[in-house]
Parts: structure tokens; C-alpha cells; sequence
């Protein structure tokens, strides 16, 4: 299964760190040992679908843990039937 995460916090971090919330869900992604790549405007991520749905609950709560008023979290999902589903290689090959 493959995802594509954009968190909306508000705010989205700290007069110091302006972005330390979406950070935080970041981090998250980055930590849980799955497949990320971080683009300007969300990012994404591979796995089983139990890998999956745990890591974006993780990430989306993180930003209300790194001290978020309230955050919206934006989610694209693709998923195959089989094994041989999409990845995030197979789908973005030809244009690397």
C-alpha cells in the first residue's frame, strides 16, 4: 500500500520552529523504518496496509502531541489486490 500524507496543522509550529508540528509527523514517518520520501507539499510512504494505518494515526496524532490547536491530515491511498500492487518505484521510475 502506498500513501500520500499532507498534515494541516494549526499552527503549524512555533514562532521558533515554524513547521515543528508538521515536523513531528514527519518524524514519525521517518522513524517507523517504512519506505518515505518527503516532497514540498506531503509526504509518501509504503507498506502493508496494517503498517500503513498505524503509521498515518501516528503521524496525524503527533502533530496534536507536538502542541497543535487542531490538525487536518490529507490522505491519497493506493492499493492493489494482489502482492503486485503499485509502489512508489514501480510508479515513479520512468521519470527518475
Amino acid at each position: 500500500m502506498i500513501v500520500e500524507l499532507q498534515v494541516l496543522p494549526r499552527p503549524s509550529g512555533t514562532p521558533d520552529n515554524p513547521h515543528s508540528h508538521v515536523e513531528a509527523a514527519i518524524a514519525v514517518i521517518q522513524n517507523s523504518g517504512l519506505h518515505a520520501e518527503v516532497s514540498a507539499l506531503g509526504t509518501t510512504f509504503e507498506g502493508t496496509p496494517d503498517e500503513v494505518w498505524a503509521v498515518l494515526r501516528a503521524a496525524h496524532e503527533a502533530t496534536l502531541e507536538a502542541g497543535a490547536e487542531f490538525s487536518i491530515s490529507v490522505v491519497k491511498l493506493a492499493q492493489g489486490a494482489s502482492d503486485g500492487g503499485p509502489t512508489m518505484d514501480r510508479l515513479t521510475e520512468k521519470f527518475r
